[in-house]
């Protein structure tokens, strides 16, 4: 009994270190090939748009995510402390990362710069909340160009980036901070008071908004664009005309003008198929400060990919400069390609080269010329005490497509692990 019992708490020791914290997974196998696969794809479209890689920090000082950047809430970062008792966060959002690195590295250009990334965040939401803490991004930001065109640019970047990843079926909502910030500064409405609206839009609780405005001062004509905004959806040119007729903010007027412009470039573009102006979009990140846009599919609630402009942002850190960015959420791509079954079939594949401890130098020899033909070689040295039947199990267990026996010094075993065939190669 006393022999079990020992047993029984060897047995479990450890086990408890086997878990991961709420929030964050792991990823191996044909999964974690399929994602690098795909952070590859996205990466190369930026590249061909002629986007320049650039890395930064995991962790960085507090101070760039804080709330006046218009990053994520304190509460959601994740926080520690370094040896001079500095506050440090691991980064929620790359944005203000590559911010400060081009006001500090590229202060003086005044052209163009163009830089892409592929990294990950970390926001606490709760581990009860269902979301992964720990995303992986592809994203670009294009510096120094406040045009229409870099606008369209972008949002014509990120449907070829999911057109590439194999997402067939998709719809990039597109519209401009500043059609809510304008109408609500018009109204007059107090800091409580938009938030509480911002939250009501954002939940899609129109309802909510309706019973909200009839509770405040406001004029029936601004009244009637909030209540509307869900709907204004399908021909962008009438519903820029029902806005103008009701409003007089400059800032509005403008955001509508830019949206109409963006609209009439993407359609040369020709993924007009795949964009939807939604008047009533807010943005995720106040730091936005003219178009935004997100991403969805059928078979995920979340956004596939994010971005707009935010022309304040930079300035924040020492150098005026505009700028739009935006990131593919390749976790949630992943999601969606799976739940939709658009992966490919896929096998790790590569070859085992196996042999006895007597030929081991000749082993050696044939593993660095197959892999400076390009082949993947996994050498394994084969025990007297295991079959070689049960290195075939193996093999196929592996999803290696090949095993070459190394039986002799000028002879090879070959197996197939997909047909089952072997053949004798003379060397």
């Amino acid at each position: 009994m006393k022999q079990e019992m020992i047993y029984f708490q060897n047995s479990t020791e450890g086990q408890e270190l086997l878990h991961t914290p709420g929030g964050v997974r792991d990823t191996y196998g044909i999964e974690c090939a399929r994602k690098l696969k795909l952070e590859r794809d996205v990466h190369d479209v930026m590249k061909s748009y002629g986007f320049r890689d650039i890395e930064t920090p995991t962790f960085e000082y507090f101070d760039i995510f804080s709330k006046e950047r218009g990053t994520v809430q304190s509460k959601e970062m994740f926080k520690f402390f370094d040896r001079g008792n500095n506050t440090l966060v691991l980064r929620p959002d790359v944005t203000p990362s590559i911010a400060r690195c081009v006001a500090k590295y590229q202060k003086e250009e005044e052209m163009q710069i163009r830089l892409c990334y592929t990294g990950n965040t970390f926001v606490n939401t709760g581990k009860y909340k269902g979301k992964l803490q720990e995303v992986t991004q592809v994203g670009a930001e294009l510096f120094n160009d406040g045009t229409s065109d870099a606008d369209a640019e972008m949002i014509a970047m990120v449907v070829e980036c999911l057109l590439k990843s194999g997402l067939k079926e998709f719809q990039l909502e597109v519209g401009h901070a500043d059609i809510f910030r304008g109408l609500v500064e018009e109204a007059g409405f107090n800091a409580y008071e938009t938030e509480e609206l911002r939250r009501l839009i954002v939940s899609k609780n129109f309802f909510g908004v309706e019973d909200l405005l009839d509770k405040m001062t406001v004029s029936d004509s601004l009244k009637e664009i909030f209540i509307k905004l869900p709907e204004l959806l399908d021909n962008l040119g009438a519903c820029a005309e029902f806005v103008r007729a009701r409003t007089k903010s400059e800032r509005v007027l403008c955001a509508l003008d830019r949206l109409v412009k963006v609209d009439e470039i993407l359609e040369i573009y020709g993924f007009s198929a795949y964009i939807t102006i939604d008047l009533s979009m807010l943005s995720q990140y106040s730091y936005y400060t003219g178009i935004i846009f997100r991403a969805y599919t059928y078979g995920s609630g979340e956004a596939l990919a994010t971005g707009g402009r935010y022309d304040g942002l930079v300035g924040q850190f020492g150098k005026d400069a505009e700028a739009i960015g935006l990131a593919i959420v390749v976790d949630q791509l992943m999601l969606a390609l799976t739940r939709q079954n658009l992966f490919e079939e896929y096998t790790l594949g590569g070859t085992i080269l196996l042999y006895p401890q007597n030929l081991r130098q000749k082993a050696v020899q044939l593993a660095e010329e197959y892999r400076r033909q390009g082949q993947s070689v996994q050498m394994l040295r084969k025990s007297s005490r295991k079959p070689y039947e049960q290195y075939k199990e193996y093999a196929k267990r592996m999803q290696a497509d090949t095993i070459l026996y190394l039986e002799k010094e000028e002879e090879l075993l070959v197996f197939d692990t997909a047909s089952g065939k072997e053949e004798h190669k003379a060397l």
